[in-house]
């Protein structure tokens, strides 16, 4: 499943999503704002169409197989960095950010965080190629991964978000202004020069989704083996990432059934991880070191509707349930008046 795609093609797609992500950050930068609902839709539908042609584009340079492989891919990551949402959500108010100043912090975490995923993926890669029984490793994760969110269900959102050591460490050795001022890194607090509580946040949403990677980048690898396509599909689903926070800030408590569709994605992406080991299979004690005949190999076609499937029910039955609630919230009676105490004591 690793694909030749032109050297020139590769260069130029990395280079126009590179400029596209400065362009983004430049326009943030120069006006911070809450972005209405209509203008998060736009945008993530403007990164969702970018998304489509590069896989119509892919198609057109290297075939079908590679976009299919990219398709898959991107709606996995996607998934999963929606899920990511809920995390991002207590973040920001954990640190209390102005909300004002969240698109700049979304922005430049997502750009920490794509920075930290290339090192992932090209290491991730190279471990690939010369140990394909990491591939055993990668499906059992992924199945541990599954099963953890199916335990937590409904509920995997609602833990308080706890500091990593380095942002905590970061808070012990850094300076830090009690207070944030506008968009600025560094202030002036008591006549000295000090950062703000931005940078902090900063590195506590790049470093808090790499830690999300380490289910996502194995979930990737089990649907393509190109660390071009791995790449462009995780940048791909972050772009838009800052205008979907918008967007379904209010509404991720609604999809309540997320985490099942998301286990559904892992635990399949984990079984066909580990028939691929078995089909490749170079370990002594497993047959003889010899591969398995019996295993089959899951097209790209069986990936792609497995995933779309699951995620298209979770929704689903998520807005129905959520439907439902308002439904039942709505003819619960009204609760009794107050009842005022009578007699000569009463005031």
């Amino acid at each position: 499943m690793t694909h030749e795609l032109p050297a020139a093609f590769q260069a130029a797609s990395l280079v126009a999503l590179v400029a596209i992500l400065l362009l983004d950050l430049a326009l943030v930068r120069r006006r911070p704002h809450v972005p209405s609902v209509r203008e998060s839709v736009v945008w993530v539908l403007v990164y969702v169409g970018l998304a489509l042609v590069f896989a119509g584009l892919v198609a057109l340079v290297g075939g079908p197989a590679p976009a299919g492989e990219f398709v898959a891919g991107w709606l996995t990551e996607y998934s999963l960095s929606v899920d990511n949402l809920f995390v991002f959500l207590l973040i920001m108010s954990s640190f209390a950010v102005p909300r004002e100043q969240q698109q700049r912090v979304l922005m430049v975490g997502i750009i920490v965080a794509l920075v930290l995923r290339g090192a992932f993926i090209l290491a991730g890669a190279a471990l690939i190629e010369r140990y394909t029984w990491v591939f055993y490793l990668f499906g059992a994760f992924l199945v541990w991964t599954a099963v953890r969110l199916l335990r937590e269900g409904a509920g995997s959102g609602d833990e308080p978000y706890e500091e990593n050591r380095l942002v905590r460490g970061l808070r012990r050795v850094l300076p830090m202004s009690p207070t944030y001022d506008g968009g600025r890194v560094r202030t002036v607090h008591e006549g000295r020069r000090v950062f703000t509580p931005l940078v902090v946040v900063f590195v506590a949403i790049g470093t808090t989704d790499v830690l999300f990677a380490f289910d996502s980048i194995p979930a990737i690898f089990g649907l393509t083996h190109d660390p071009f396509i791995v790449f462009t599909t995780n940048v791909f689903a972050l772009m838009g990432l800052r205008q979907l926070y918008f967007l379904l800030g209010g509404l991720l408590d609604r999809l309540v059934y997320l985490p099942y569709g998301l286990a559904a994605i892992l635990a399949f992406i984990g079984v066909k991880l580990v028939l691929e080991a078995l089909a490749t299979n170079s370990l002594g004690f497993v047959n003889g070191g010899e591969p398995v005949p019996w295993a089959p190999e899951v097209p790209t076609w069986v990936s792609l509707t497995v995933i779309a499937g699951a995620l298209a029910v979770a929704t689903v039955a998520s807005l129905v349930r959520a439907r439902h609630d308002l439904a039942a919230a709505r003819r619960l009676p009204p609760p009794a008046p107050e009842q005022r105490p009578d007699g000569p004591g009463a005031s």
